[in-house]
């Protein structure tokens, strides 16, 4: 947990010699950003990250298409996720039992605590859970390309229900490879690395039914809306 231990005097811009004055990536935008906190803990999403405020980024890597494996119509690969339970023990899940014989909603973002995912996408899903479960679905699930801890401190800090949204880590991207959704964010200068791309998907016992697939990190057809209106 790098972001958890990130000092207050961490000057993001300093390592920059020139910073790009293209647009900035759609899931890192400098407004509002809470990726890291201004102590030893993260703060509340609602205190912004003012080392981030004047730094833009090329949207190169995020913008581009990549195709990936994953189709509706195809069955879901065999993998493991990670996360805590409501009794705070570490835990691992499979996609067949996530899955089989079930209606189950799976979302990706590139990135807990960064602006998008946690202003926006997420908050989506949690508001929009009673509908969709009431349209059939038994369970909705986050995935990120994150450690299970960082997860679990998400889920505290949102203040989401475990009636609401799982919260599953994909720390070492053994799903995220096996369905093509890879995003390189590694020349960006928050150390993102090797992420996920943003999707919403519809699964219906193992089976892709909707895939909701954006190019990089953009938010334009992941939303819980759109799952929503195609129930």
């Amino acid at each position: 947990m790098a972001a958890a231990t990130a000092s207050a005097s961490f000057t993001l811009s300093k390592l920059l010699l020139k910073p790009s004055t293209s647009k900035p990536l759609s899931f890192l935008s400098p407004k509002k950003s809470n990726l890291f906190s201004s102590s030893s803990q993260f703060s509340s999403l609602k205190q912004p990250l003012h080392y981030l405020q004047s730094l833009k980024y090329s949207t190169t890597a995020a913008t581009s298409r990549i195709s990936a494996t994953i189709s509706v119509g195809d069955k879901l690969p065999s993998s493991t996720f990670s996360y805590f339970d409501s009794s705070d023990e570490l835990k691992t899940l499979s996609v067949s039992d996530l899955t089989s014989g079930k209606k189950t909603i799976l979302f990706a973002v590139p990135g807990a605590f960064t602006p998008t995912c946690s202003q926006k996408h997420l908050p989506g899903f949690m508001d929009k859970s009673k509908e969709l479960k009431a349209k059939g679905v038994d369970t909705i699930a986050c995935i990120s390309v994150n450690d299970a801890f960082v997860m679990k401190y998400w889920k505290e800090n949102l203040g989401i229900g475990d009636d609401e949204v799982m919260m599953l880590s994909d720390g070492n991207l053994e799903f995220t490879k096996a369905i093509g959704c890879e995003l390189d964010l590694s020349d960006k200068p928050v150390g993102l690395g090797v992420r996920s791309r943003r999707y919403s998907m519809l699964v219906e016992d193992g089976v892709v039914k909707i895939l909701n697939l954006e190019e990089g990190g953009a938010f334009n057809v992941s939303s819980a809306e759109d799952i929503l209106k195609a129930l």
